[in-house]
């Protein structure tokens, strides 16, 4: 007999009777983690569970939940308590020890979080509220609640985003809670939707919304008339704007237009989702429409053709360059059951639409090419790099329609700030903690060092007579960096390395000093592909590339990466170029060459700094003169 919890109704749990299955028992035994448990926890919205509660969430018997608990209380990792109300109840071993529990500063008025040493369930409670703005290397966490947040919280209730963010901070703290209450208001105000006459309406909660808000916001252009108190026609093709123009006020749109989903597509995957990336298809799934945020090598790809299984409808991928066109084509031949007469690709080299096309932006956006695009309808579209799509060029990509939109960017950061077009073009963040993802293995966390490289003396005084964008070209270019490069290769004689060069004649001079090859947009793809290929096959040890790297190719990891120039660039390229050593195999580097006494100092700390507050440790060094060098080595230094 049991309760409605699926517990003994009274005693001891039961021994394992006759009638159960032992191979269940042994799978579920084997395969529950204290990483299965947290997520249980997470989904309950409370960090103890009975036995029945975790049975009913993995679809097994009493008796498997019951020797899985078994398990990980003997390894440590949680603890037994039999009480009254349930017979056995368990919880996190870590809680048993004061020393071991976060310390959370709450800052209300500025929304602000701060925890010192957060476990991982912590920190996967707050992401689903906060945005994680810095971390040190001591262990303190800063997290601040942004409006973005809240409106994109995975919850259906109010009273289950509460439960959340009390669970997290430990207490009730109503100054935070009363304005989080305000935004999830805000996120609900406003809807689109479809008329039985075909046309889209956007839908207001009240006429004083509508009237105070959306009405002087918008013109002519994005709507015809109004339809009600509460409803305005929608001018076909301005949708985007809409939701651009309402989120930029405070207000952002629920899409609930019925758009059409193409042709089924029946697909699977021939690889398995790691729990994170799992968790993002899911969250996709539920929203719609979303960008998901990672760092390199964390598998977005991957998760994307998760989503491509889930949707099951025909598929438009939009990327950068045809390279990219022919690696997702390649990889989706390889990870998915799909034949590749059903992939096709459409770009400057070959011109093909098939249930799932590969096509770049700007192609995509070309008047003479977009009704092709238009004609068919897609069941999801998916925009690589997407941190790309608010630039004038790409934005007309965004404007065809599916059922379905995904994003995927390592960083969706935009030096001009119009970040938040990504998520009103194609839809909310849905990310992972970069320190979980580290700590959990999956993706490395690479040790990166800036080092100040002392003039060349004729460079020097060449940048004390240069002005302007020429003094950075001479600071970047310094003919010492050469000798620090090969320094640095001489240092790591067996780890594949790349170096990264912001300008062709650098790129060159670096290749012909150190026998090397320079792999730039001026390399035919057939020489593209032979190199990168033979680096990724280990025969070949060391490449230097230009910013064509930074995403228009998909390269290979590396031991080693030795960022020569280009640190005027953005925070985002910092990230994809440190990202190409991530991987699990870890002790990867990241050397940073900065001209002593440049700009280029600043670019370095700055570059680095979005880095830092990720988690990633950032150290700095001070490379000596070959000449000083020598005078301490003579005097025993």
């Amino acid at each position: 007999m049991t309760d409605e919890t699926g517990e003994p109704a009274g005693g001891n749990p039961s021994e394992p009777t006759a009638d159960t299955d032992a191979n269940d028992v042994e799978e579920t035994t084997n395969s529950f983690s204290l990483a299965s448990f947290y997520d249980i926890c997470e989904t309950q919205g409370r960090p103890i569970l009975t036995a029945g509660t975790v049975a009913t969430a993995l679809g097994t018997s009493h008796e498997a939940a019951n020797a899985a608990l078994d398990r990980l209380a003997d390894d440590g990792d949680v603890t037994r308590l039999s009480v009254e109300a349930d017979p056995v109840v368990w919880y996190p071993s870590e809680l048993d020890d004061p020393r071991a529990r976060e310390r959370v500063v709450i800052f209300p008025k500025r929304r602000e979080i701060v925890v010192d040493q957060p476990q991982q369930f912590t920190r996967a409670q707050l992401s689903q509220f906060a945005h994680l703005a810095e971390t040190t290397g001591d262990g303190g966490y800063r997290y601040v609640v942004r409006p973005e947040d809240v409106w994109q919280a995975p919850h259906d209730t109010l009273d289950g985003l509460r439960r959340t963010i009390r669970q997290a901070l430990g207490e009730r703290n109503d100054t935070l809670e009363d304005w989080i209450e305000s935004q999830w208001d805000r996120a609900r105000q406003f809807r689109l939707t479809t008329h039985p006459d075909g046309y889209t309406v956007l839908e207001a909660q009240s006429p004083e919304i509508m009237g105070n808000v959306a009405r002087p916001l918008l013109d002519e252009e994005q709507v015809h008339a109004p339809i009600s108190e509460t409803e305005d026609w929608v001018r076909e093709g301005s949708e985007a704007a809409i939701k651009r123009e309402l989120y930029e006020a405070g207000y952002p749109v629920q899409d609930d237009r019925e758009l059409d989903g193409g042709d089924p597509l029946d697909l699977e995957l021939t690889v398995s989702l790691r729990d994170y990336q799992r968790t993002w298809v899911e969250r996709f799934d539920d929203q719609g429409a979303g960008v998901l945020v990672g760092p390199p090598g964390s598998g977005k790809t991957v998760a994307a053709m998760g989503a491509m299984e889930r949707v099951g409808g025909e598929t438009l991928v939009l990327v950068p360059s045809r390279d990219l066109a022919r690696q997702w084509a390649d990889a989706l031949a390889a990870d998915t059951t799909l034949d590749p007469a059903q992939i096709g690709q459409y770009h400057g080299g070959q011109k093909e639409i098939r249930p799932v096309t590969i096509a770049t932006y700007q192609i995509a956006g070309m008047d003479r090419h977009r009704s092709l695009f238009d004609d068919r309808e897609w069941g999801l579209t998916i925009f690589d790099e997407v941190h790309h799509v608010p630039s004038d060029v790409y934005r007309r990509a965004t404007h065809l329609q599916s059922r379905y939109r995904l994003g995927l960017s390592a960083s969706p950061i935009r030096e001009d700030e119009r970040q938040a077009e990504i998520f009103t073009l194609v839809g909310p963040p849905i990310g992972t903690d970069w320190d979980a993802l580290f700590d959990a293995g999956f993706v490395a966390e690479p040790e990166l060092e800036i080092r100040y490289v002392p003039w060349a003396d004729e460079a020097g005084n060449a940048h004390a007579a240069a002005d302007g964008r020429e003094r950075y070209r001479i600071a970047a270019e310094n003919p010492a960096k050469i000798h620090e490069v090969r320094t640095l290769l001489a240092a790591h004689p067996s780890g594949q390395a790349l170096i990264f060069v912001e300008y062709l004649d650098q790129g060159r001079e670096l290749s012909d000093a150190l026998s090397i090859p320079f792999l730039s947009g001026e390399t035919p793809h057939h020489e593209r592909q032979r190199l990168l290929e033979a680096f990724r096959a280990g025969e070949r040890q060391q490449l230097i590339v230009s910013r064509v790297g930074d995403e228009g190719l998909d390269l290979p990891t590396a031991d080693l990466a030795i960022i020569a120039s280009g640190l005027g660039g953005s925070r985002r390229q910092g990230t994809q170029r440190a990202g190409r050593t991530m991987r699990p195999a870890g002790g990867a580097l990241v050397y940073v060459l900065a001209t002593r006494g440049s700009r280029e100092e600043d670019f370095a700390r700055r570059q680095l700094q979005h880095l830092g507050r990720k988690g990633i440790s950032v150290r700095e060094h001070t490379v000596d003169r070959p000449d000083e060098a020598d005078s301490a080595e003579e005097s025993g230094a």
